[in-house]
């Protein structure tokens, strides 16, 4: 079951989300606070939007992002989506970004756009649900 997210899925959806990413494919190393407190900050986004994946009455994962204003139509963004490794591959994902599709559409809005890593399974996961890569966009970032 999916619903739209509550701000009591806060706490398990940083367990699922540091088991999802502090692993060797993602290399990431996410303590709980660190994770409640990043999701925490997507949820309070001004037009926050967000479904939480339910099975058997567990959180196993979740979908966050934000509805952006654009010059010719506003778009969600994604923000964050995992779920639970023991589910992975089962369709859950597809159903998480068919949710906020659904959305999108109720509202009339353009789309959705998000960032993944190139060197892990996630692209060719989005692809496989409709995504394309966005040639003509480049991520740029600087350490300090």
């Amino acid at each position: 079951m999916i619903r739209r997210f509550e701000q009591s899925d806060l706490e398990p959806c940083a367990k699922i989300f540091m088991s999802v990413y502090n692993n060797e494919i993602w290399q990431n190393f996410w303590s709980f606070e660190k994770a409640k407190e990043y999701l925490k900050d997507i949820t309070e986004f001004k037009k926050f939007i967000g479904f939480t994946l339910l099975v058997d009455n567990s959180i196993k994962g979740a979908i966050l992002g934000r509805e952006k204003t654009w010059w010719n139509n506003n778009e969600i963004f994604i923000e964050e989506m995992f779920v639970s490794p023991e589910l992975q591959r089962q369709g859950y994902g597809t159903a998480l970004l068919n949710a906020v599709e659904c959305y999108i559409k109720e509202k009339g809005l353009a789309g959705f756009t998000l960032l993944t890593n190139r060197y892990t399974p996630a692209p060719n996961f989005y692809r496989k649900n409709g995504f394309c890569d966005g040639e003509h966009v480049l991520f740029m970032y600087k350490v300090v």
